[in-house]
């Protein structure tokens, strides 16, 4: 069963707060304490949140949380995060795609570029993009992961490796004030690090709730990263690792971005 928009909202308010309050939510949403208990009992069955007293807290996981359930979570920001990275992918040029529905979002909002070669382990992307104009796909080989679509392993590693694209853009699960890209699948993460390697111009797209969550496996250090593009600024430590090491920050409120790229 799909989380409800309402249930959806208290997770954003919890990953964004810190915490919440039974009754003040009941306000909040003109509902009794009775639903938004239940609520909050749906959201920690299910992993996304712990309950304390009177209230929830974020949940500390070293799980990811169901592909259809992270569809639903922050899907406007992605939506928007998506648009403005493919702003950043020119015509005419190749690039790698990894999974996460970020990165789905990307894909969409590359459907009337023209004249590109799609490179991706996201089988997502590819059906995503299948009859869009004047490209070429190319799905890398090996295993799928058939809870999300990915291909993942060294099979798909030793693919990637035999191209060199013009750009790459990758999503991850969690990302740590101190600069560090995370993920939990160390398969998965085996294949992002190929991408990068394998890219002259590397974009990471991420929400800014993944600012809230911790993953154990480090894809790369943000100075690894050209472009970051998410929905909010980024924590100030953050910032200041990016800047120090280069990497530029483009956020949803950043509409004139685009006459200071230089790709």
């Amino acid at each position: 069963m799909e989380l409800s928009d309402r249930q959806i909202d208290i997770l954003s308010k919890i990953n964004s707060d810190g915490r919440v309050d039974v009754d003040q939510l009941a306000v909040d949403y003109t509902v009794t304490t009775q639903t938004i208990r239940r609520d909050l009992n749906e959201l920690c069955t299910r992993g996304l949140a712990a309950r304390i007293h009177g209230g929830a807290v974020p949940a500390v996981s070293v799980s990811n949380v169901d592909y259809q359930q992270r569809r639903q979570l922050a899907s406007d920001e992605k939506e928007s995060i998506g648009r403005i990275a493919a702003q950043l992918i020119p015509n005419h040029c190749s690039v790698i795609l990894n999974i996460g529905t970020t990165i789905e979002q990307v894909a969409r909002a590359l459907y009337e570029h023209k004249s590109l070669v799609v490179i991706t382990n996201n089988v997502n992307v590819i059906s995503t993009l299948t009859g869009s104009p004047q490209k070429d796909l190319v799905l890398v080989g090996g295993t799928v992961r058939q809870s999300d679509g990915a291909i993942v392993g060294e099979d798909a590693v030793e693919f990637i490796s035999r191209y060199k694209a013009d750009f790459a853009c990758i999503g991850a699960s969690a990302i740590d004030e101190d600069g560090a890209v995370l993920d939990f699948d160390a398969r998965e993460v085996s294949v992002a690090r190929a991408i990068l390697k394998n890219a002259r111009t590397k974009i990471l797209v991420s929400d800014s709730l993944k600012f809230e969550r911790s993953a154990p496996v480090r894809i790369c250090d943000i100075g690894e990263i050209d472009y970051f593009v998410t929905d909010h600024e980024p924590p100030e430590s953050f910032q200041k690792a990016a800047e120090l090491r280069g990497t530029r920050i483009v956020t949803l409120n950043d509409a004139n971005f685009l006459e200071l790229v230089d790709i």
